[in-house]
């Protein structure tokens, strides 16, 4: 299954307030595993960027003054995004900025039922604990040493660490076609390993046989019994 991480950066808290979206970053899981395929971006709101906001995420004026506009970048992003589900950290704050960007752009917006939310999955996995992308790396030990800003692109990535974590974790499962499945959090194609036959050695299958044989009416011994009575008699060789 493909899903989309993303996360935003914004000039402020309500796009109906004015406030716009200056970053967007994307990261492409496929059954919950990073592709290595992302999108990066940034925009020119088109407005100054609050002292408040910039101390969040670093981003001023000058470095946003040669972006584009995000409708410039719209084709390119929904491309990207598909009909994927879409997975970020309090979905609808993003989702609300997102939809705004869109409806200047004079573009659709994204139906709600397409969020999923960490936050919401966080709360219900682990009540009463902190929720915050902090507070859920460091309890599922994911290296927060890059973070020292808010950004999107970074954020992403802990999200999707934070995500696969939050439904189900980093383990080894097993595949339905033969051999164990590798679904560790890592990119690239995930590796399978054939089935392995072990030997039993003789000993040991006498051992197992004198153990049944102190049993009144082992499972086992009906078990066998059974098969060798679908089986049938084996069939005779006619002489040559």
């Amino acid at each position: 299954m493909r899903e989309i991480v993303l996360d935003t950066e914004t000039t402020g808290l309500d796009p109906r307030e004015g406030h716009r979206m200056v970053e967007l970053a994307a990261v492409e899981l496929r059954d919950r595993v990073p592709t290595g395929r992302r999108l990066h971006l940034y925009f020119n709101p088109g407005r100054p960027m609050p002292a408040e906001a910039e101390k969040v995420h670093g981003l001023t004026d000058a470095f946003l003054a040669d972006k584009p506009r995000f409708a410039d970048c719209a084709g390119e992003l929904l491309a990207f995004l598909g009909d994927s589900p879409l997975v970020a950290h309090n979905a609808r704050f993003d989702w609300r900025f997102l939809n705004a960007e869109l409806e200047l752009a004079g573009l659709p917006p994204i139906p709600e039922e397409r969020l999923v939310d960490t936050l919401d999955l966080a709360r219900a996995r682990l009540p009463g604990a902190k929720h915050s992308l902090d507070a859920l790396c460091q309890r599922f030990g994911i290296d927060l040493s890059r973070r020292v800003q808010h950004g999107a692109l970074i954020d992403t990535e802990l999200l999707a660490s934070v995500y696969v974590e939050l439904t189900g974790g980093r383990q080894m499962g097993f595949d339905l076609g033969g051999g164990l499945v590798e679904a560790a959090v890592a990119p690239g194609p995930r590796r399978h390993w054939p089935a392995r036959v072990f030997a039993v050695p003789e000993a040991e299958l006498a051992r197992h046989r004198a153990f049944l044989a102190r049993m009144a009416s082992p499972l086992w011994a009906r078990l066998e019994e059974a098969v060798a009575a679908a089986a049938g008699p084996p069939a005779e060789m006619g002489e040559g």
